[in-house]
């Protein structure tokens, strides 16, 4: 049996993780997971998260289910999987010796202020991911391999350089493809895509990065500069610090 390639890419919410997803799935040898623990998630916790019982019926219930249709018999040699840093909470630490474990960052004030728009409620900061992507940080470097880090601002201002870095660092070779996928909606898109995806549903490829002036109430700001340290020690990591 050919030997697998499982990337996680741990995400942030609103951190252009769907595009990155879409971005891998444009590879020909590389089948795409949209947050496989996602349904382990729900039944642990209830943030808020809209469709939530949508999303328990359509995915598996344990850790050990969704690992094995990743693994699952394919011809395929790659396995990209795109999960959301906070969905570590719900699952055995073990878990991140299953996969060659990234890190898709942004800056907190960008995902603060986008995941008010959807959930529109207060939220802690182990929502925005943060504090769970540092927790692989450091399973990373006790492990002692080199944590693999992409921010998304650096990503979407030269796509071809971080993704090329991206694909060394994972032990793939890097492939054009990846810049540019189809319009609209994908057969791997969670039962969720309606509440969080009409962005990525639009785009065809990566860039440019956001640049406008984000508002935030006190709220957010306490949360933010919360954050703003977690971010900062994941950024120290980037593929090209």
């Amino acid at each position: 049996m050919t030997a697998l390639t499982v990337v996680s890419m741990w995400c942030g919410p609103r951190t252009v993780s769907t595009a990155l997803m879409y971005s891998w799935r444009q590879r020909s040898d590389t089948l795409v997971f949209d947050e496989p623990f996602y349904g382990v998630y729900l039944r642990h916790t209830d943030p808020g998260h809209p469709g939530r019982s949508e999303i328990i019926a359509a995915l598996p219930g344990d850790a050990a289910s969704a690992l094995a249709s990743i693994r699952a018999g394919a011809d395929e040699p790659v396995r990209f999987v795109k999960n959301i840093g906070h969905h570590l909470d719900a699952l055995p630490a073990s878990i991140l010796d299953e996969f060659t474990n990234a890190l898709l960052i942004r800056d907190p004030a960008r995902i603060v202020a986008s995941l008010d728009a959807t959930l529109h409620a207060e939220f802690p900061a182990t929502i925005t991911g943060l504090p769970q992507q540092v927790a692989i940080l450091e399973h990373e470097l006790a492990a002692g391999r080199p944590p693999i880090v992409v921010d998304a601002h650096r990503l979407l201002a030269d796509p071809t350089r971080v993704l090329a870095a991206l694909c060394r660092a994972v032990g793939v070779d890097y492939d054009d493809a990846m810049l540019h996928w189809p319009e609209g909606p994908k057969p791997e898109d969670g039962v969720w895509a309606t509440f969080w995806y009409r962005s990525a549903h639009r785009s065809t490829g990566f860039g440019p990065p956001a640049t406008d002036a984000v508002t935030l109430d006190d709220h957010q700001r306490l949360l933010v500069e919360e954050c703003r340290p977690l971010y900062e020690r994941l950024l120290a990591h980037h593929l090209d610090a």
